[in-house]
C-alpha cells in the first residue's frame, strides 16, 4: 500500500508530465476545448496545491520603465538575501551609496511575518522582441516571486505587501547617495529646461560631532530634528503640515552652513539650495515647491541680502515714477525690458512658500533660513509657526574650542588651554577663525605652536576691539561736545534775537514818545 509522501510525490510527478505534455496535445484540439481543458485542470491543480504564488516583475508598463514595487522588494530582501541565501548577486543601484545584495536566480530566501512562513524566490523570463521582419532578440526580465498557503491570503494582501513595500522603501532611503540641489534659471519663451532643478551628489562631510557648538545646544537641536523626523502621526493628530521651519542667525563665520550639512547627514535628508534672485516670480516659487522631494531640507541662505522682503512698500519716488509710466506708456516700454530682469517674489509669495496652502504639497521637510542680521528681517516672516526654532550661532565658546583642538589638533587637554579659556570670555572669535589658527602651516608645526598662533590671534582681536571701543568712546565724545556745542550756538542766537526784538521795540516806544 503506497504511503502519503509516495502518493503526494505520484500525483506531483503525473502534474509535471501533464504539464509538460500540454502544449504539444492541445494543438490537436479545437481552441475553445482547449481553453476549457486549461480551466478545469488548473482548478484541479487548485483543489490540490494549496499555495498561492505572486509574481512581481522587474519590469511593466508600456514604457518599460523598471517597476518600484520591484526595487523596494530587493532593497526589503537584501539583508534576508545576504544572510540566508546561498548565492548572491552584487549590483549597483542608481542613487545608491554602496552595492545592494540580491538572491540569484533560481535560489529561495524564507521570510516570517506574524508567525506565518512565505517565501521569496528570483527567477528570469526570456521574450523574444522583434528587431526586423526577419530578425528577433531575446530579452532577459527578471522577476521575484512570493510564495504562500492559501489560508493567508488576506494576511499576505491586507499587511505583509505593504509592510514589505514600506520596509524597503526605508532601505533605500537610508542608503541612497543624498543630493545637492539649486533652481535652474528661470525658463522664457525660447529656452525651457525640463526640470526645475539641477544637482550633484552631496558629500559634505559635516557631522554633528565634528560640529563646533556648545554641547547642551547641540543636543537640543538634534532631539528636535529626530522628534520631528519621527512626527508624521503627530503632525497628522494636530493638523498640520509635516514641516518645520529653522532660522539661523549670526555674524559669518559662525559655521550656519556647516549647520544645514549636519543636519542632512543626521536626517539623511536631500538639500534644496534656493536662489531667490533668478526665480521669476511667486508663480514659478510654487511650481519649485511642487518639484521638491520628501525627505528634504529647502535652503534660502542669507534671505535678508537675497531680496528687499520688508513688505516691499513704495516709495513717494517710486509711487510717482509709476503715475509717470501710466501717462507715458513709452517711457514704459523702455523700462520694462530692464525690470523684466528682476524678480517679482513678494514677501507675500515667500510667506506662502513656507506656511501657505501649497507648503503641504510634500511631508517631512524642513526650512531654514540663514542671515547675519535678524533685526533685518520683516517680523511675520520669522514669527513662529513659519521659523519654528530660531538657533542663535554665537562666538566660539571653550567647549566649541575643545572640540576644534580636538579634530584639529588630536589633543584633549594641553597646559595651553587656560590661556585660551580666559582669552575667549574677554574676546569675541568665531569657529571658522578659530579653526583656521588651529590650523598647522607647515608639515613640523606641533600643537604647541599652533595654540600659541591662536594666543596671539586672540591677544590681538582683543587689543584691536580695545582700540575699536575707544575710537567709538572718543567718537561718542566728541559728537556729544558737537551737540552741546551746536545746543549753545544755538541758545545764544536766540538770545541774541531776543535782544535786538527787545531793543527794537523799545526804539520804537521811544519815537512815540517824541512824536
Amino acid at each position: 500500500m503506497m504511503t502519503a509522501f509516495e502518493m503526494w510525490s505520484y500525483l506531483c510527478s503525473v502534474m509535471a508530465g501533464l504539464m509538460l505534455a500540454w502544449p504539444m496535445l492541445k494543438r490537436y484540439f479545437p481552441p475553445q476545448l482547449s481553453m476549457q481543458l486549461e480551466a478545469y485542470a488548473l482548478k484541479a491543480v487548485g483543489q490540490v496545491y494549496p499555495y498561492v504564488r505572486i509574481k512581481f516583475p522587474e519590469i511593466a508598463g508600456q514604457r518599460l520603465e523598471r517597476c518600484e514595487a520591484y526595487t523596494a522588494i530587493q532593497n526589503y530582501l537584501s539583508a534576508s538575501a545576504s544572510a540566508k541565501a546561498k548565492w548572491l548577486k552584487a549590483e549597483s543601484i542608481k542613487d545608491s551609496r554602496s552595492l545592494v545584495l540580491s538572491m540569484d536566480e533560481n535560489d529561495q530566501v524564507v521570510d516570517e511575518f506574524e508567525g506565518v512562513k512565505l517565501w521569496w524566490s528570483a527567477g528570469l523570463d526570456f521574450s523574444q522582441r522583434s528587431l526586423s521582419p526577419w530578425s528577433q532578440s531575446s530579452e532577459e526580465r527578471r522577476f521575484y516571486k512570493l510564495s504562500f498557503h492559501r489560508s493567508h491570503r488576506d494576511l499576505v494582501m491586507g499587511s505583509y505587501i505593504e509592510h514589505v513595500l514600506e520596509k524597503g522603501k526605508a532601505v533605500a532611503a537610508d542608503n541612497r547617495q543624498l543630493k545637492l540641489f539649486t533652481n535652474n534659471p528661470g525658463s522664457d519663451s525660447h529656452y525651457h529646461k525640463a526640470t526645475k532643478w539641477s544637482y550633484t551628489a552631496f558629500k559634505h562631510p559635516a557631522t554633528f560631532d565634528t560640529l563646533a557648538m556648545e554641547p547642551n545646544k547641540k543636543t537640543e537641536i538634534m532631539s528636535d530634528l529626530l522628534k520631528f523626523q519621527q512626527g508624521k502621526e503627530y503632525y497628522e493628530r494636530i493638523g498640520k503640515a509635516w514641516k518645520r521651519g529653522y532660522l539661523l542667525y549670526g555674524p559669518p563665520g559662525t559655521g550656519k552652513s556647516t549647520m544645514i550639512a549636519a543636519m542632512a547627514n543626521f536626517l539623511n535628508y536631500d538639500v534644496y539650495d534656493v536662489e531667490l534672485t533668478t526665480v521669476k516670480d511667486n508663480s514659478e516659487m510654487r511650481k519649485l515647491l511642487i518639484d521638491t522631494s520628501e525627505k528634504a531640507i529647502v535652503v534660502i541662505e542669507d534671505i535678508d541680502c537675497s531680496l528687499d522682503l520688508t513688505g516691499q512698500r513704495k516709495t513717494k519716488k517710486q509711487e510717482k515714477e509709476d503715475d509717470e509710466e501710466k501717462a507715458d506708456p513709452i517711457k514704459k516700454m523702455l523700462k520694462g525690458g530692464e525690470e523684466s530682469k528682476e524678480s517679482k517674489v513678494t514677501l507675500s509669495g515667500l510667506l506662502n512658500f513656507i506656511d501657505g496652502l501649497w507648503s503641504a504639497c510634500r511631508g517631512e521637510r524642513i526650512i531654514v533660513f540663514t542671515t547675519n542680521f535678524i533685526e533685518k528681517l520683516d517680523p511675520a516672516l520669522i514669527r513662529r509657526g513659519r521659523m519654528d526654532k530660531h538657533i542663535k550661532m554665537s562666538y566660539c565658546g571653550f567647549e566649541s574650542f575643545k572640540l576644534l583642538a580636538r579634530n584639529y589638533l588630536g589633543v584633549e587637554s594641553h597646559p595651553l588651554f587656560e590661556r585660551v579659556r580666559r582669552l575667549l570670555e574677554e574676546t569675541e572669535m568665531t569657529p571658522a577663525d578659530v579653526a583656521e589658527n588651529l590650523m598647522p602651516k607647515s608639515d613640523d608645526e606641533d600643537e604647541e605652536a599652533c595654540l600659541e598662533g591662536l594666543i596671539k590671534a586672540l591677544e590681538k582681536a582683543k587689543e584691536d576691539a580695545r582700540k575699536k571701543s575707544e575710537e567709538e568712546e572718543e567718537e561718542e565724545k566728541a559728537a556729544a561736545a558737537e551737540a552741546e556745542a551746536t545746543a549753545a550756538r544755538a541758545i545764544a542766537e536766540e538770545e541774541g534775537q531776543r535782544t535786538l526784538s527787545e531793543g527794537e521795540q523799545e526804539n520804537g516806544r521811544t519815537g512815540s514818545a517824541s512824536c
